[in-house]
Order: structure tokens, then C-alpha cells, then sequence
């Protein structure tokens, strides 16, 4: 984060003050199948003004596509995570109409990078809107102190919000169906821009989650919280599956296997957990030789451990005699790290695989394809931010799942589709689950949300398997939620 620091007092000293500009409109085709797709692309920005004074307090960059020759069409809005992330993600990925080109596993290809046509993209189904939050992409605060307005959980709810509603109305689309797609941190700011805006006069037809999470408290490592050590342990399975560290019986699926951890996990582990020091010998060792069989990691390991392996921990130790570290956004990558001895990863592999590819490809595409000219280093990840504010949430666990429901009390029209990857273990597909049983929603509408999973990680795209899948589950939602 220092180093992004750097670049943003460096910009407030040679910036000029924030003004609007015209967007630049650019048409192209592509072909989808034996059709011709036809659509159009506008690139730039949209101001965040302080309603009281009239002044600009940031820019929000944004790529937005519209598809030629049909009227009344549906609109999404899209963003990625972090907080801190650009959209270049889902944009370059899965929903737009141009992706990276990766290796079919989603492994990294050798430089130079390629972007091709997507003959997967959403754009068949729904005009696309891309948004950089402030301070991420293109899009920047006016001064760094206005910066911290925007840079919380509350700040960048509204800000976004804000600009949808300007969307909305620049390009008169009000009467647009309307649909959200976030992905990881970005399904925390959907949830929270549902039951904002829903308040706001503006409802959704449909929202997509990819890899998500609504409640912290299933993925903070805590002392004294229990929850995410049998909400992570059926994607630990997986892992080990895959990396040949755990056995599935050959008649049954992967999905069939991961039931029985399930099983597991909440039932004679989370018992045990429960019991802390209370927990007699005998029913140690039971818990122990299971958790160690489905876990891939030695019986010792696990009772070192107290019965409670913390992600980091278990990416460093599950291929350690290989001398090898397994990924976090992606486990069925591996990573070397400089020291085998130390308790947690160097680097998470599945990232600094995607990185690379992801922004040089986007840094040329924007000039050359879409015709946007500047200067500003588009920040792809980790924001320009120093600390983000989680408001009264922040001693505790952050928590839109409520914001969420809310929605669904408001407009029980909505629908919602969760999607989910076996190896991820940033945002575990059993976690996202324990979540959703928990929202308390109306046995009314409870139909209404559908849940997908599949055998990649956080960004199940890249693997062109899933990429097709995906593509056919959400196409397939789309019609139903319109």
C-alpha cells in the first residue's frame, strides 16, 4: 500500500482540479456463432458531486457497451472487489465482449499477451456498464482527504449508487430491467447497493454474486471464532483431492465426496470445536484422524494445530515436502516460495499469474481499441487507499447479508445468482452457502435465489470449461429474472 500512496500524492501534486469530459464512442462487430454481433462502446467518466456545493469530489471511470439495433434492452452493472479492485476482472474475463486469453486450465501463457474475441460474453443477453470505484481503474478522488469519503464499506455504497443513478439518467435508461453483477468484495457492495438503493427508488430485476461473501465473520481467523474452520475445510478437501494429497472413492463424484466433508464439518467438527478443552481424548483423536484424512495434512499437523488450520497455514503446509505452496484465489495452482521452512506463502500463485496478463491487456486495449487517452497509471488492484473503513462493522464482522434481505422484503421480484468455485479459498463456496441459510429470508422468495458451483477457483473463468458454463447458468437466469 505504500507504494500506491506514492503514486496518489504524486498525482495531487500535478493533477488539475477534476472536470467532466465527453465520453469517446466507438463502434465495433464481432462474431457469435454464425451471427454478427453488433455493438457499441463508450469510455469515460462520470463525476461524483457534492450536492450542497456543486463541486466535483471525484471521477468514476467506467466502460460501458451497448448492443446495436434492439430496444428495450436489459442493463448490468458491473464490479470486482478487493476493496481495491478495478473491473478489469469480469470485464476481460467472463461478461465482456473481449477476454484475456489464458491457458484452458487458466494458467499464465508465455508474454506477449493476447485479447480475443468472446464469443462467451454477456452482452448477448444485457447491455454491460463496467465501473472502476474511486480510486481504482481511472477513477480518482479529487484530494486524497476527499479519497477517505469514499474509501469505506458506507462511502463506497453510496458513491456507486450515486453513480447508477447518474447512468441511469445521462443515458435514460430508468426503465431499463436492471441487474448487478459483483464478484468477491464486489457481492459485499452489491448486497449493500440492493437495499440502498431499493430505498432510492431504483429496484433490480437480478443480481449475480460470483465468489461470495456477505458476512465477515465466516472468513476472519480469529481467536475465539470458530465458524470459518468447518466452513473451509470441504474446499482444504477439494485441494487435497486435486493435488493427489486426499483420495475420493472412484464411483463417486467430486461433489458427492465434498456431501460427506460437508457432513462432517458441521456435525462431529464443529461439535468438537465447540467443546474446546472440554473435548475428551477419545473424541480428539476420532476428529483428529478425519480432519487429517480429509485435509491432506499429517494427524501430528492437525493436533499442533488444536484442530484448526488457518488458510495461510494450510497453503504453506499441504505441498510443503514438494516445496511447493498451493494457491489462495485458486488452489489448484502451485507457488515457490524463497524459504520452505516459513509458516505462510511468499505470494499467492493465483494472482500473480492473472496479473500480469490481465493489465498489459487492458492498458492496450483502452488506448488502441477503445480510443481513451491518459497518462494516469490504471491501478488494477489494491487501490489507492491507506486504510478501508468498515464503519461500526469494523471491530466485528462486516456484514450486507441484512442489506440483502432487505431488498428482497422490498421488491420480492428480484432474483439472485450465486456462483461459486470448488478451489477457491478466498471466498469458499461451503462459507457462501452457511451464508445464504442464514439471511433470514421469506420461504416466499427463498426459491428465488440459485446457487452454481464449479471445478475452478474465485475466478472460475478463466477456466474455459467453466467460462462456458457460466456463460449458459447466468444466460439462462437472465431469462427468468427479466
Amino acid at each position: 500500500m505504500e507504494e500506491n500512496a506514492k503514486v496518489t500524492n504524486q498525482e495531487e501534486k500535478s493533477a488539475p482540479k477534476l472536470v467532466e469530459e465527453e465520453p469517446v464512442v466507438t463502434y465495433h462487430e464481432m462474431k457469435v456463432g454464425r451471427k454478427t454481433l453488433k455493438y457499441t462502446a463508450t469510455t469515460g467518466i462520470l463525476p461524483i458531486k457534492n450536492h450542497e456545493t456543486g463541486e466535483i469530489e471525484a471521477t468514476v471511470f467506467f466502460i460501458a457497451y451497448r448492443k446495436e439495433g434492439e430496444e428495450g434492452r436489459p442493463l448490468m452493472f458491473s464490479f470486482n472487489g478487493g476493496p481495491g479492485s478495478s473491473s478489469v476482472w469480469l470485464h476481460l474475463g467472463a461478461v465482456g465482449p473481449k477476454r484475456v486469453k489464458m491457458l484452458d486450465d487458466g494458467g499464465m501463457p508465455a508474454p506477449p499477451y493476447e485479447l480475443i474475441d468472446n464469443p462467451l460474453t454477456w452482452l448477448e443477453e444485457t447491455d454491460l456498464v463496467f465501473i472502476d470505484p474511486v480510486g481504482t481503474g481511472y477513477s480518482r478522488p479529487a484530494t486524497k482527504e476527499l479519497g477517505e469519503k469514499f474509501w469505506g464499506l458506507k462511502g463506497d455504497i453510496e458513491s456507486v449508487g450515486e453513480f447508477i443513478r447518474l447512468f441511469l439518467t445521462r443515458y435514460e435508461r430508468w426503465n431499463s430491467p436492471l441487474y448487478l453483477v459483483g464478484e468477491s468484495y464486489g457481492t459485499t457492495r452489491a448486497a449493500g447497493l440492493a437495499g440502498h438503493l431499493i430505498d432510492r427508488g431504483i429496484a433490480f430485476n437480478g443480481i449475480v454474486l460470483v465468489s461470495t461473501i456477505l458476512q465477515f465473520q465466516t472468513a476472519r481467523f480469529s481467536r475465539g471464532n470458530d465458524l470459518p474452520y468447518p466452513l473451509f475445510l470441504p474446499t482444504y478437501a477439494a485441494t487435497a483431492i486435486y493435488h493427489g494429497k486426499a483420495s475420493k472413492p472412484a464411483k463417486k463424484s467430486l461433489r458427492e465426496t465434498l456431501k460427506e466433508v460437508e457432513a462432517f464439518a458441521m456435525g462431529e467438527y464443529w461439535t468438537a470445536l465447540a467443546q474446546g478443552d472440554a473435548l475428551s481424548a477419545a473424541d480428539r483423536k476420532k476428529v483428529t484422524q478425519k480432519l487429517a484424512r480429509y485435509s491432506g495434512l499429517s494427524e501430528e499437523y492437525v493436533d499442533q494445530a488444536d484442530l484448526r488450520i488457518e488458510i495461510q497455514k494450510f497453503c504453506k503446509e499441504l505441498l510443503r515436502k514438494e516445496k511447493r505452496t498451493v494457491g489462495r484465489l485458486d488452489s489448484r495452482f502451485k507457488g515457490m516460495d524463497a524459504k520452505h521452512t516459513n509458516h505462510h506463502p511468499d505470494f499467492d500463485p493465483s494472482m500473480s499469474m492473472i496479473r500480469p496478463p490481465y493489465t498489459a491487456a487492458l492498458n492496450d486495449y483502452v488506448r488502441r481499441s477503445l480510443g481513451y487517452k491518459t497518462d494516469l497509471p490504471y491501478m488494477i488492484m489494491g487501490g489507492m487507499f491507506e486504510k478501508w473503513d468498515w464503519g461500526s462493522a469494523g471491530d466485528g464482522h462486516p456484514d450486507t447479508g441484512e442489506a440483502l434481505r432487505a431488498a428482497f422484503a422490498k421488491n420480492p421480484h428480484m432474483r439472485v445468482f450465486v456462483a461459486s468455485g470448488y478451489y477457491d479459498l478466498a471466498t469458499p463456496y461451503f462459507a457462501t452457502e452457511y451464508t445464504l441459510w442464514h439471511l433470514g429470508l421469506d420461504p416466499e422468495v427463498r426459491d428465488q435465489v440459485e446457487i452454481h458451483e464449479y471445478e475452478a477457483g474465485h475466478m472460475m473463468y478463466i477456466h474455459v470449461g467453466c467460462l462456458a458454463k457460466l456463460k449458459k447458468d447466468v444466460a439462462g437466469f437472465l431469462t427468468i429474472a427479466r
